[in-house]
C-alpha cells in the first residue's frame, strides 16, 4: 500500500491543507473545483457529499502509461464505501440506488475543456427501481439515457453524431421541439435504441456494474487531461502542462425531477459589465449540461426570484457569502431537487477587460479588497482591451437603415468583429491560421471540441445559449467579440449556410459582429478605435498613480498624440520621430520631390520652404501640449535622445535654437 494519499473527502480539506502546506497547496493537490467543494463543506455551505482524486493521482496515471498507481483504487473504493454509508444509500440497489457524477477539475479553472459523466451508477435494473421509487419512469429513463450517451462518448470515443440523431428522430416522432417535453414511454425506446447504438460501436454491451463504469469514468477524466481542447486551452490561457487534473466524486442531485427542480450556473456579478447583480441562467426540470450546452432556450436567473422565491432568496445569500469569503466575483453551479438547493461549484469568474476594471474599483470601494490588491487584479492586457476596435455609430445607422442588420442576442463579450463566416472550427482554424483570413465563426452553439477555431477566430456568434454558455465563458476569457442566443439565425451546417428569414449567407460571406450592443451585422464594416474614457478605469489608473514610483513618458509625434498622452497622464513625451511629422499626405510629396531632385539647391529650398511652417506649428504644438514637461526627441541625424528642458546636444554637436534645430531635422531626415 502507497503511503501518499489519492483521495480526499469534501470534508477533509484541513488534512488537504496539511498535507500540502497551506491552502494554495491544497489547491494544487485537489484542484480548484475539489477544493471549493470542500471549503464550501467547511464553512457550512449545502454541498453534496462527495470526494476528490488528487491531481497527483492522474500526473501518476499518465506517467505509468494510463495505469492505477498503487493504492489508488483502494482508496477509491474505501471512499465509495463511505459514501455509502453518509448517504444510506448503495450502490447498484435497485431499491435504494446511490448515484454519482464524475468530473474533472483542475487547478486553474478550464470550462469544458475536460470530460464529466453524470448520473454513475444507473443500469437496466436500477432505471427500472428509480422508476418505481419515483412513479417517475420519464425522469429514471431520462438519467439512464444521459448516462449510455456521456458514458459512450466520454470514455468510449463514440461520436455525438448518433446519439443526436437517435434524440432528434424521437422529437420527430413524438411532434415536440425540445427533449424536455418526451416522456417516460419516448425516453424508454431512446434508451434502448442507444444501448443498441453502444453495443454496435464499442463492440460489447453496456456496463451494468456501477463499481466498473466509476473506474472507467476516472480513467477517462484523466486522460482528458491531454485532450486537444485541454491542450489548446492551456496552450491559450498559458496554463502550465503538467498540473494534471483532479477527478471529483459527487454525489447526484436532480433538476429533472419535475418543475419544483431546476439546474443553473450564474455568476455574482455581470460578467459583461462588472455591475453588482447576479447574472446567469436556469432550466427547470433539466440537468446541468443542459444549461451550459445551449440545447434548450435558457430563463434569465431574475425569472427564479418569480417560480422558486425561498430557493432563489438562500441562493442569492449564499452568492453574497462566497463573494465576501473569496474576496473576488464567484461563478457557481447549482441544482434545486424538489425545492432543496445544493451547490456544486463555485470559482473565480471569467469576465471582460471592463468588468474587471469595474469589479476591482468596486470591490475596494466596498471595502472587501485594498486598493493596492485592486491595482493588481488588472493586468496590463485589460486596460489594452479598452483600445480594441469599434463600428462607427453612424455606419450602424446607416446599416441598419439599409437593412443589413440580421439579428440581436445577447452582448456577452464587447467589442467589434469583422471576418467571413465559418461554420466549424477546423475551418476556422485553418482560414485564420494558413491562409490569413480575418474569420467570425457561427455556429448553433459551442462545445468544448470548438476551441481551437474560437481562438482562431475574432468573433463568436452562436445562435442558441445563454450568459453563462460554453461560448460566451471561452470568449470573456479569450476577450473574443461574441454574440450568442441569436434567436432569428438558423445555422443550416448540412448546407453550409446561415438563414434569417428569407436571407441567405453562405459560409465564406462577410459579417460584421457587436460584442457590446449585441449585434450582428450582413456587411463588411470598418472600425475605429475608442478613447479611453472609462471612469472605472480612470480612477483605478489615478490609484495606480498613488504607488507608483517610475515616471511614464509617451511616444508622441504630433501635438494631437501629445495632447491625448497628456490626457491620459502621460508626464512628459519620451520619444518624438520627428521624421514621422512627414508621413502626413499633404507633406509627403514635398518630401519625395526634394529627395528625387536633391541636387537641385533651389527645388531642396522650394520644397524646405513648403515643409518648415508644418515642422515649427508641430513643435510649437507639442511645446504647448506638454505645459514644460520634460521632452524628448531623437536626433534624426544620428539617432541619439536629447532632452530638449536639460541639454541641447547631441552626439552631431550643440544645436541652436528649436528652431534651427527643426531646420536641420527636416534636412537629415530626407537623407536617411
Amino acid at each position: 500500500m502507497s503511503q501518499r494519499k489519492w483521495v480526499y473527502g469534501f470534508d477533509e480539506v484541513a488534512a488537504a491543507e496539511a498535507a500540502a502546506g497551506g491552502w494554495d497547496g491544497a489547491r494544487g493537490l485537489l484542484g480548484g473545483k475539489g477544493a471549493n467543494l470542500a471549503d464550501m463543506t467547511r464553512i457550512g455551505v449545502p454541498v453534496p457529499p462527495g470526494f476528490t482524486v488528487t491531481t497527483e493521482a492522474c500526473n501518476a496515471f499518465l506517467a505509468a502509461g494510463d495505469q492505477f498507481p498503487d493504492g489508488l483504487w483502494e482508496e477509491e473504493s474505501e471512499a465509495l464505501r463511505r459514501l455509502e454509508q453518509r448517504t444510506g444509500k448503495t450502490f447498484g440497489d435497485p431499491g435504494n440506488p446511490l448515484l454519482v457524477s464524475c468530473r474533472s477539475g483542475a487547478r486553474f479553472s478550464m470550462p469544458g475543456m475536460m470530460d464529466t459523466v453524470l448520473n454513475i451508477g444507473m443500469n437496466d435494473a436500477v432505471a427500472e427501481g428509480m422508476a418505481r421509487l419515483t412513479g417517475d419512469a420519464r425522469f429514471a429513463f431520462d438519467s439512464y439515457r444521459r448516462l449510455i450517451q456521456m458514458f459512450g462518448s466520454v470514455v468510449m470515443g463514440i461520436a455525438d453524431e448518433p446519439f443526436e440523431e437517435v434524440l432528434a428522430e424521437a422529437r420527430r416522432r413524438a411532434g415536440v421541439d425540445n427533449d424536455s417535453d418526451l416522456g417516460a414511454e419516448d425516453w424508454q425506446r431512446v434508451t434502448a435504441e442507444f444501448e443498441r447504438l453502444f453495443r454496435r460501436h464499442t463492440g460489447r454491451g453496456f456496463p451494468q456494474d456501477p463499481i466498473e463504469q466509476i473506474r472507467y469514468a476516472t480513467e477517462a477524466v484523466f486522460r482528458s487531461w491531454n485532450g486537444k481542447r485541454a491542450v489548446d486551452y492551456r496552450n491559450a490561457a498559458k496554463i502550465p502542462h503538467d498540473l494534471g487534473t483532479a477527478v471529483n466524486i459527487c454525489t447526484m442531485v436532480f433538476g429533472n425531477l419535475g418543475n419544483d427542480s431546476a439546474t443553473g450556473v450564474a455568476m455574482t456579478r455581470s460578467g459583461a459589465t462588472g455591475e453588482k447583480q447576479i447574472e446567469g441562467d436556469y432550466l427547470t426540470n433539466a440537468q446541468g449540461e443542459d444549461v451550459v450546452a445551449g440545447i434548450r432556450l435558457t430563463k434569465p436567473i431574475e425569472q427564479l426570484k418569480v417560480e422558486m422565491p425561498a430557493a432563489y432568496e438562500e441562493f442569492a445569500q449564499i452568492c453574497s457569502r462566497l463573494e465576501g469569503h473569496y474576496r473576488e466575483m464567484q461563478d457557481v453551479e447549482f441544482t434545486i431537487e424538489r425545492g432543496k438547493l445544493w451547490m456544486l461549484q463555485t470559482r473565480d469568474a471569467k469576465r471582460t477587460a471592463q468588468a474587471a476594471v469595474r469589479i476591482a474599483v468596486e470591490m475596494a470601494e466596498e471595502g472587501l479588497i485594498s486598493r493596492e490588491q485592486a491595482v493588481l487584479r488588472v493586468t496590463p492586457e485589460h486596460v489594452d482591451f479598452f483600445l480594441h476596435p469599434q463600428f462607427d455609430k453612424a455606419m450602424v445607422k446607416r446599416a441598419v437603415e439599409a437593412g443589413q442588420r440580421l439579428g440581436a442576442g445577447l452582448n456577452v463579450s464587447p467589442g467589434a468583429a469583422v471576418g467571413q463566416i465559418a461554420l466549424d472550427a477546423d475551418i476556422a482554424e485553418r482560414w485564420a491560421k494558413q491562409e490569413g483570413r480575418p474569420v467570425v465563426m457561427v455556429r448553433p452553439e459551442t462545445k468544448p471540441d470548438d476551441v481551437h477555431g474560437m481562438l482562431a477566430a475574432l468573433g463568436i456568434v452562436t445562435s442558441r445559449g445563454g450568459r453563462t454558455s460554453h461560448a460566451a465563458l471561452v470568449a470573456r476569457q479569450f476577450g473574443k467579440p461574441a454574440v450568442v442566443g441569436v434567436a432569428a439565425l438558423e445555422v443550416d451546417l448540412e448546407a453550409r449556410e446561415i438563414r434569417v428569414g428569407s436571407r441567405v449567407l453562405r459560409e465564406g460571406d462577410w459579417v460584421s459582429i457587436d460584442g457590446t450592443t449585441g449585434e450582428v451585422f450582413a456587411a463588411r464594416f470598418e472600425t475605429v478605435v475608442p478613447d479611453i474614457q472609462d471612469p472605472f478605469l480612470n480612477k483605478l489608473l489615478g490609484w495606480a498613480d498613488g504607488f507608483r514610483r517610475l515616471q511614464v513618458w509617451a511616444n508622441s509625434d504630433y501635438p494631437a498624440d501629445a495632447r491625448r498622452a497628456r490626457e491620459y497622464g502621460a508626464q512628459g513625451i519620451g520619444l518624438c520621430r520627428t521624421e514621422h511629422m512627414f508621413f502626413e499626405t499633404h507633406r509627403l510629396p514635398h518630401v519625395q520631390r526634394m529627395i528625387l531632385e536633391k541636387e537641385n539647391p533651389e527645388v531642396v529650398a522650394e520644397c524646405l520652404a513648403v515643409l518648415l511652417p508644418y515642422q515649427r506649428a508641430d513643435f510649437d504644438g507639442l511645446f504647448r501640449a506638454m505645459a514644460g514637461l520634460p521632452r524628448c526627441s531623437a536626433c534624426a541625424a544620428c539617432g541619439s535622445a536629447s532632452t530638449w528642458r536639460r541639454s541641447r546636444a547631441c552626439r552631431c554637436g550643440p544645436s541652436s535654437r528649436p528652431r534651427a534645430s527643426a531646420r536641420a531635422t527636416a534636412w537629415t531626415s530626407t537623407r536617411r
